[in-house]
């Protein structure tokens, strides 16, 4: 009798362990591929939550940790909500891995709500800025931007000084890896001091006007391109230390007859000249990307099959380039657009719009004062190597 009952407990028992193996699947790990025959860093490897096999516990901001496989460090990495449920379901990290090689890492829950960065203000940054009339500004270690709201396009239509009517995008020239959004704000708002002049950490010097400037869009119909006003609505998704992303969304408006809709979904990840635009638009299948001309004394240049556009030129005592690359071949064609028209002198990449009505691209511009780019050589060159790199993404894999 006793050995029949310990038979059953022993059976029990396996059936136990058999569904806790079931139901608690061995933690995998992350492992990151190098295709291309260059090192690579700053590219950001972007991995579910829920291939992690980690326990269920909430997910709050920084309670995932990545560590190295190799030396055993952790590194910086940031938890973020890509769907907009309101929980945090990917986990955003940017391996140094080097050519044609592969590197595995772990991730582990931790309770601590803090990550590898110890910024305070994320170098990977972004916010409204209505103490400046109603800017949307962003930043990372190397670049910075802003573009502008409805209190700025109301006081230009309204004739009231310091507005700004334009859906351009405009560059501020940093050369520092720190955050400069709110020290530069604060000095031309609370101070005597301005951001129009350089200090040591760069200024603003940049003109956009109705061009434009980085990365604006237009709708090219019948020789003509039409253009938005600024943006009505914003909304912050997340701030670094990996990413910022917000959404930004415009009126209405008409381009020769056709209504066009238009919202922006804007990125910047750390170390990359470059902003990430996804365009969702109604009314036109395709879209114009631009860059401003200025004084059109610069050096165009273009590659159809790369997906990529450039200007260089100078600019005050020193010189900058500016760039847009898209992604997957939906570049269809490009063209240098010359007026008499102020500020409508712009550069432009045709984009095709995608399977999902969506144009995506990245733009973005490199200063030599910050010591980047120092030629157009470097900068073209950093261009190719971005389309390049699109094309042949990091390979993730859970082992």
């Amino acid at each position: 009798m006793k050995s029949k009952q310990l038979a059953l407990i022993g059976l029990i028992g396996l059936s136990l362990v058999g569904c806790f193996e079931k139901e608690t699947p061995t933690q995998k790990k992350i492992v990151v591929t190098n295709p291309m025959d260059v090192d690579r860093e700053f590219e950001t490897v972007s991995v579910s939550l829920d291939s992690l096999y980690l326990d269920e516990t909430d997910v709050t901001e920084g309670s995932i940790v990545i560590i190295d496989d190799a030396t055993k460090e952790q590194i910086i990495s940031q938890t973020i909500d890509s769907d907009g449920d309101g929980t945090d379901d990917t986990v955003l990290f940017q391996p140094k891995i080097q050519a044609k090689s592969e590197m595995s890492f772990s991730a582990s829950r931790s309770d601590s709500t803090t990550t590898a960065s110890n910024d305070t203000v994320p170098r990977v940054y972004s916010r409204f800025v209505p103490e400046r009339t109603d800017d949307y500004a962003w930043e990372n270690n190397r670049v910075a931007f802003r573009t502008y709201g409805p209190t700025a396009q109301h006081m230009i239509e309204n004739d009231v000084k310091g507005g700004t009517l334009s859906s351009g995008i405009d560059a501020w020239l940093k050369r520092v890896d720190y955050p400069i959004i709110n020290k530069w704000y604060y000095k031309e708002t609370e101070t005597e001091g301005t951001y129009h002049e350089d200090t040591g950490e760069g200024l603003d010097n940049f003109h956009v006007g109705s061009s434009r400037g980085v990365g604006g869009i237009a709708v090219k119909d019948d020789g003509t391109y039409h253009i938005s006003k600024n943006f009505t609505e914003w909304k912050r998704l997340y701030n670094g230390p990996i990413r910022t992303s917000f959404v930004l969304t415009y009126a209405a408006w008409d381009a020769n007859g056709a209504e066009i809709s238009e919202e922006k979904h804007i990125s910047l990840d750390c170390g990359s000249n470059l902003s990430r635009f996804e365009i969702a638009i109604d009314g036109t299948d395709t879209i114009s990307a631009g860059i401003t001309l200025h004084d059109n004394e610069g050096t165009t240049e273009a590659n159809k099959e790369q997906g990529w556009i450039s200007y260089w030129e100078a600019i005050e005592d020193s010189e900058i380039g500016m760039g847009i690359v898209v992604p997957g071949g939906q570049m269809v064609g490009h063209e240098k657009y010359e007026t008499d028209q102020k500020d409508r002198s712009n550069l432009y990449a045709h984009i095709q719009l995608n399977e999902d009505g969506k144009a995506v691209y990245y733009a973005g511009f490199g200063w030599k004062k910050s010591g980047q780019y120092m030629n157009r050589t470097e900068w073209e060159k950093y261009l190719e190597r971005y389309a390049e790199k699109l094309k042949h993404p990091l390979v993730v894999e859970m082992r």
